[in-house]
């Protein structure tokens, strides 16, 4: 067995699961990459009656058809000493599931395990209506049966089965979403893997590879972080992870082109944009496509909607994947042929910028260890953003709303030293404090909280901040 890093929650629920001697339909979701089929592996593999996985619509020009996946089904219950025929419908592949497991032991769990699950249900292959008919008619009166699903297709396994309004309805009997890792948990993956950095750089590692274990997996220990990311990215053509954006987009999603034109315009506006924007910049119009585009890209981790303060209610729709934001920064440009690019564009103009921005996103998916860092992790409390447009206009992209009459106003800065306050920045951190309390209840006071690498430098202008964040505090 492998060692599982963090996921303790998760870990204690699954085993809740598989001792609960009921029948179980439990849902396993969240962004690819992100390490469900490892833990589910880890836990329940001693357990497995069955286990297949869908095979992947990229793996061919044409994709996997429904002839391909009912003999990848039937493969594995052959394997498992199942005898009959290759299926010809996933109503015959599901009736043969039901009678090899009515050959087993009833008195021990039975575990089977559906990775991948959305691959399996190609176009008119009469997949759902099958699996639903397997589970309503017979699995879910088998007391010792446990069913777990997964999926990195997010938007399917949210539409088709946790918000199911056809026979699936409220079936499932418990849904797990993974989340990507935090910074400590990368941290302590990279030691597991004799991976030794400081902080410093695991953070610039986060920014490049963000919270998926299968990208840190890939870093070797005996390079510099500059050279792992040149080596996975920029070194040839054929560099592990240079194509795995497009791989990304063409697993998740039927039609790519659209998601990918969605996330590249995303990616060049730091704020974020509305619906409207993005429909111009896309050249689609802002209805039910676009509305399904937007919404899968939110269920699969790419991006967040949020409605800022001062925006009449407009939502405005973010880049959160870090992974993407470099990706699309850098790696999508196509035409670098320098093998050692990373390494050469460290503290360029182009370079700063993305760790400005990416840094800032870090902050923002790191929320409950700014607030542990504050002391306020018992308070009440609302994260927003603030945008305003006018000839005196701010920008802020963390507003902590506090229950005690206290407002953050939280400032991010990526420096690779202390950061010293200029007089400028001085005179644009008043004016967003002035912009954010006309925005606020009269009797909350605003403070401003510096989230840095390494902290304020003491100067003239630093007593202007109230609380300081700085890196370590990320890790908690």
């Amino acid at each position: 067995m492998g060692q599982i890093i963090g996921r303790k929650q998760e870990s204690r629920l699954l085993n809740d699961y598989l001792e609960s001697g009921r029948p179980e339909f439990v849902v396993l979701y969240g962004r690819r990459r992100v390490g469900k089929t490892f833990l589910v592996r880890e836990l329940l593999s001693k357990h497995f009656v069955f286990h297949v996985t869908g095979l992947s619509p990229v793996d061919s020009e044409q994709g996997a058809d429904v002839k391909d996946q009912l003999l990848n089904f039937y493969t594995e219950l052959k394997i498992r000493g199942y005898n009959g025929k290759v299926p010809t419908s996933w109503m015959e592949a599901f009736s043969q599931l039901r009678s090899y497991l009515e050959t087993l032991d009833t008195d021990k769990r039975q575990v089977v395990f559906i990775d991948e699950m959305p691959w399996m249900d190609t176009p008119k292959s009469g997949f759902l209506v099958a699996f639903e008919a397997f589970w309503n008619g017979w699995a879910s009166g088998r007391s010792n049966l446990m069913l777990v699903v997964c999926g990195s297709v997010t938007s399917w396994i949210v539409k088709k089965l946790l918000k199911n309004k056809g026979g699936l309805h409220n079936r499932t009997t418990h849904e797990m979403y993974l989340a990507p890792f935090t910074l400590a948990e990368c941290e302590q993956l990279a030691e597991a893997n004799k991976i030794r950095m400081s902080r410093y750089d695991y953070l610039n590692a986060y920014m490049v590879l963000g919270g998926i274990p299968f990208y840190w997996q890939q870093l070797q220990p005996r390079l510099s972080l500059a050279q792992n990311i040149d080596a996975l990215f920029f070194a040839s053509k054929r560099a592990p992870m240079c194509g795995e954006f497009e791989k990304l987009m063409y697993s998740l999603f039927k039609k790519p082109e659209n998601y990918i034109k969605t996330l590249m315009a995303l990616s060049k506006k730091r704020g974020g944009m509305t619906r409207e924007e993005i429909s111009k910049a896309i050249g689609k119009e802002s209805g039910g496509t676009l509305s399904g585009i937007l919404d899968d890209l939110e269920q699969s981790d790419f991006i967040t909607s949020y409605v800022p303060i001062k925006s009449n209610g407009c939502s405005y729709y973010k880049l959160t994947d870090l992974f993407t934001l470099f990706y699309l920064r850098f790696v999508n440009l196509g035409a670098n042929t320098d093998p050692a690019y990373w390494s050469h564009s460290l503290n360029t103009p182009e370079h700063n910028t993305w760790a400005g921005l990416s840094f800032e996103t870090v902050c923002s998916n790191h929320l409950e260890q700014i607030k542990s860092a504050l002391s306020i992790k018992g308070v009440l409390c609302n994260h927003q953003s603030f945008v305003t447009k006018s000839s005196k206009g701010a920008q802020i992209d963390l507003v902590l709303d506090r229950g005690d009459n206290v407002t953050n106003l939280c400032e991010m800065k990526f420096a690779s030293a202390e950061y010293s306050i200029t007089n400028k920045d001085e005179e644009g951190l008043r004016n967003k404090m002035a912009r954010l309390k006309e925005c606020i209840h009269p009797k909350k006071a605003v403070h401003l909280t510096m989230v840095t690498t390494y902290g304020i430098a003491r100067n003239i202008h630093s007593s202007i901040v109230q609380s300081e964040v700085v890196m370590d505090d990320l890790f908690l």
